[in-house]
This record gives structure tokens, sequence and C-alpha cells, in this order.
């Protein structure tokens, strides 16, 4: 099966989150896709409704909030079982 393309207007495949006070090899590691991040951004940061965000990836709302949910679910993980989030292409 073929992955759509999203339109992900900027790159954030270079960054890592840790948390304070532990060595980065010590800390079990999730990744954030880059499309989660980039429903992050323009959801939770930007502030818009899912439908304007999906129609600026160019997905489905439904197919937005699954990828939104799913994001989610991974911050969450990791700021509460102590763990790195890297975002990732």
């Amino acid at each position: 099966m073929r992955k759509k393309h999203k339109n992900i207007e900027a790159d954030h495949s270079h960054l890592c989150y840790k948390p304070c006070g532990f060595k980065k090899e010590e800390l079990e590691k999730i990744e954030l896709l880059e499309e989660e991040m980039e429903a992050i951004r323009l959801s939770d940061y930007n502030g818009l409704y899912h439908e304007e965000c999906a129609k600026k990836m160019e997905i489905s709302r439904s197919t937005f909030s699954r990828i939104l949910a799913k994001a989610h679910q991974k911050i969450a993980d990791g700021l509460l079982n102590t763990k790195a989030i890297r975002i990732v292409k």
C-alpha cells in the first residue's frame, strides 16, 4: 500500500526532546512522524480547526484526526514515562 503524500510546511526532522537530568543514551525513544508533528503544529499551536488543518496537509479530515490522535498519544507517553521524543521523516 502506497502512502499518500501529505503537505508539510516545515522540516522538524532534526529535532529531539528529552527529559532534563537524563542522558539521551539512557532513555527509551519515541519516534514522532513528521506528519504527526505538522498536525500538532497546525491544530494545537496555530489553533486551526481540523477541517482547515486537513486542507493544508492535503488529506481528509478523518485522516488528519487519526494522525493528531496518534501524535497526542505518543507525546503523552513520552511526557508521562520519561522517554525522549524524536521527530522523523
